[in-house]
């Protein structure tokens, strides 16, 4: 499966930068490129693209959503076979 993230969160939360990267560096295998945009002086966009079971990318999903911070996530799989 692939799976796009999309989260939006407050990057002066005490260390949330660094626990969502060391996350997403834990799970490297799984999620293939990130996007992050700076939306203005206190809020980030971040974009992630996952690949693999869809439990393991709603897992990952959910532990990122979860954390104090982000203000908002939305996961989006569907099948990585061809059409």
């Amino acid at each position: 499966m692939i799976g796009t993230l999309t989260l939006v969160y407050d990057h002066h939360v005490h260390e949330l930068g660094d626990a969502l990267t060391g996350l997403q560096h834990q799970h490297h295998a799984a999620i293939l490129s990130t996007l992050h945009i700076h939306l203005d002086a206190h809020l980030c966009l971040e974009v992630l693209v996952l690949r693999g079971p869809a439990e393991k990318i709603k897992e990952i999903s959910d532990t990122l959503v979860g954390m104090r911070g982000v203000k908002h996530g939305k996961l989006a799989i569907t099948s990585a076979a061809p059409l």
